[in-house]
């Protein structure tokens, strides 16, 4: 059997929200990339996705190694968790349907066809062959983000405020003002968490030491950061 090494990796944040996934396949010398994206996903999907599509590229049965940083895939396939779930029919203790049940199916079908093990690595920790699959499917994301509405588009320039991420993607059409774009108005994604921001109203004019108050903010409800716009300046 040939010796194959899959290398995958992806993002999509917040969740759900536009994702994309990179995979790198080896096969001795040579060497094949991969990459996607879906306007509307989930990282677990994306994390199923890019090792699925990785399988798919063998066109005979093969001994592979899967290096992924996706926990969720090598626990429910390593532990047998996955196949316990199909054979359940894809119903959970509370007998509604499993999630990604369609996207678990397939993996499970092209494993049956190779010799594979799965490898964790952790991820943004650099790992040369996890850091490109990173690159592979944030260009991925940026490269499509003209099919995205204008609040997706300026919360993932906004909020991908890594610079050695934004480096990667420049040849992608970023230009330095969407780089500059601000927390000012509700819907924007959290720069920490991704969730999107909601309006929230002081309970208290706080004016100590100030000649002016904030008459609204804007609120992470997820992780609670807080951003103060001028917009909602009121002066005394």
């Amino acid at each position: 059997m040939k010796k194959v090494q899959i290398y995958s990796d992806w993002w999509a944040r917040p969740n759900p929200w536009p994702g994309g996934y990179g995979v790198i396949l080896r096969f001795g010398k040579q060497e094949k990339e991969l990459s996607g994206f879906e306007e509307n996903t989930t990282n677990n999907r994306m994390e199923l996705t890019g090792v699925i599509k990785g399988l798919e590229q063998l066109k005979e049965p093969c001994e592979v190694k899967i290096f992924t940083d996706s926990s969720y895939v090598v626990n429910w396939i390593e532990k047998g968790w996955a196949e316990k779930w199909r054979q359940s029919n894809w119903l959970k203790a509370d007998k509604k349907k499993a999630e990604n049940s369609d996207l678990w199916e397939k993996l499970l079908d092209l494993l049956k066809k190779h010799k594979v093990k799965f490898h964790w690595v952790k991820g943004h920790a650099g790992h040369e062959e996890n850091e490109r699959c990173d690159e592979l499917a944030t260009k991925e994301i940026f490269k499509n983000t003209k099919k995205l509405g204008q609040t997706q588009r300026s919360a993932l320039i906004d909020n991908l405020d890594k610079e050695k991420l934004l480096q990667k993607v420049l040849n992608t059409g970023i230009d330095n003002e969407q780089k500059k774009i601000k927390i000012t108005k509700e819907n924007q994604a959290c720069k920490k968490c991704w969730t999107p921001v909601v309006k929230a109203i002081p309970k208290k004019k706080n004016t100590k030491n100030k000649s002016y108050y904030y008459e609204y903010y804007l609120t992470c409800p997820n992780c609670k950061t807080n951003y103060f716009v001028d917009e909602a300046k009121v002066y005394i």
